[in-house]
């Protein structure tokens, strides 16, 4: 399970969804704004001189490290020092690519507390999940 960088639980949809759906985002918006996330990414790493990589869930670690150093992966708040592997551990830097994913999505260039948040929330689901199997 520490391989997958997001694990949501999926609510069975009642007759009532299904009937009077929600209001949701067009799926040609969608691939738009996934597009303009994946260009940011492609253009970032480029500048840092690592133009091999073309998102984030290809960055390796220590591509992470060096991106979080230089301040383009960074988020707005972080962990005490030292406290990244007490907190997430493995899967601290599948947190912060998922949170700047998240961010690029939202046309960020920060990542910021709803994103670095959201990702954690991402990665509680999946160790619920794991706890209880």
């Amino acid at each position: 399970m520490d391989r997958i960088d997001i694990r949501i639980d999926v609510l069975a949809v009642s007759a009532v969804d299904l009937i009077w759906p929600m209001p949701a985002e067009r799926s040609a918006d969608a691939a738009r704004r996934v597009g303009r996330a994946r260009d940011i990414q492609r253009s970032g790493f480029e500048a840092a001189g690592l133009g091999g990589v073309g998102t984030n869930a290809r960055c390796s670690t220590a591509m992470i490290e060096k991106l979080r150093r230089a301040r383009t992966c960074r988020p707005a708040i972080a962990p005490r020092r030292g406290r990244e592997n007490e907190v997430f551990g493995a899967g601290y830097h599948r947190v912060l690519k998922v949170a700047r994913t998240l961010a690029d999505l939202d046309g960020n260039e920060t990542v910021g507390r709803i994103h670095l948040a959201e990702a954690i929330s991402y990665r509680i689901a999946g160790e619920r999940l794991s706890t209880a199997a």
